[in-house]
């Protein structure tokens, strides 16, 4: 085990004795349990030298996070910068202009400009996720624009919509169409060979950079909505899944939304394990749309659904 890891994970007394706020005498910093796991890559991560740069290494904390190292453990060094200061785009402009393209590092990036992500949705022959995500110019500039489904959730809205979460999204479109109605989303996303985490902070928006096994950081009750779209489907075990819609639940205020945007799977699989699945949470139903996955050949299916968080007996 490294020397870092052991200094971060100690268990040290405070120094001004008890804390009553918290009721503890000592701090340990967390990470996450499949850390040990992943010995080799951990040992990686952690093996910087204090107080100077970090290595070129961020895809290795990814890729521990895709394992089921998170939260990943602190460093002591110092996170690796563009070259020079390139300021952002001032609102709200930035919601819809391309950034610098020096302001981002490109090393672990298959792409190395912002152009070439704009272009490789051109590509027919290689799979990107979210490939069009970077074209704002392109498809991604309508979405969410009329959007039948937001002027419902507003107008049903008791007390109205102000803050909420995306899971999962993408450059973060949704977050700046929130934005131009006056509301404040915040962004999951990784860097999966492309600065999704940049790009969104790019634009005047909040990134965080996080996998959907997380417990989400938000306290119970707090959100008024949760929007999701495409990277909740059946690619998730069933058990996993059914642990992310509980979380997306607790962090909801009563009368909140959880909007599933397109989620995808087969008609069989839709009708005996996702329909159950989402009925047992006792959601009330405003809009439940299934329409048919044109680009697949083997029967999977779209399901969009705008759910109302309800009230629930606490005594």
């Amino acid at each position: 085990m490294s020397k870092e890891l052991v200094e971060f994970t100690a268990e040290r007394k405070l120094p001004l004795g008890r804390n009553p706020n918290y009721g503890l005498e000592t701090m340990t910093s967390p990470i996450g349990h499949r850390c040990y796991a992943q010995r080799e890559l951990l040992d990686r991560f952690m093996g910087y030298t204090p107080g100077e740069i970090c290595p070129d290494d961020w895809w290795i904390g990814q890729s521990l996070m895709l394992r089921g190292c998170e939260p990943l453990p602190r460093r002591r060094c110092f996170a690796r910068t563009p070259a020079a200061i390139f300021p952002p785009h001032s609102l709200p402009g930035s919601l819809w202009e391309i950034p610098s393209d020096k302001s981002v590092l490109w090393s672990h990036y298959s792409c190395k400009s912002f152009e070439c992500l704009k272009n490789r949705a051109k590509n027919k022959t290689v799979f990107y996720d979210c490939a069009d995500c970077f074209d704002l110019s392109g498809p991604e500039r309508s979405r969410w624009v009329s959007s039948k489904e937001l002027d419902e959730i507003f107008s049903l809205a008791k007390g109205g919509i102000r803050i909420g979460l995306d899971l999962g999204g993408g450059t973060g479109s949704f977050a700046a169409r929130m934005l131009e109605r006056g509301v404040t989303i915040i962004t999951t996303t990784l860097n999966l060979n492309g600065p999704f985490s940049e790009f969104i902070a790019a634009r005047g928006l909040v990134p965080i950079f996080a996998t959907i096994s997380q417990r989400l950081p938000f306290f119970d009750n707090t959100l008024d909505l949760v929007h999701t779209m495409h990277v909740l489907s059946n690619w998730i075990p069933l058990e996993s899944l059914e642990f992310v819609l509980y979380d997306i639940d607790r962090v909801l205020r009563p009368g909140g939304f959880f909007w599933l945007d397109h989620f995808f799977c087969t008609e069989d699989q839709l009708d005996t394990l996702y329909v159950p699945l989402i009925e047992r949470l006792g959601f009330r139903r405003i809009k439940w749309a299934v329409g048919k996955k044109l680009d697949r050949a083997n029967r999977e299916v779209y399901l969009s659904a705008i759910l109302e968080k309800p009230v629930r007996e606490s005594f």
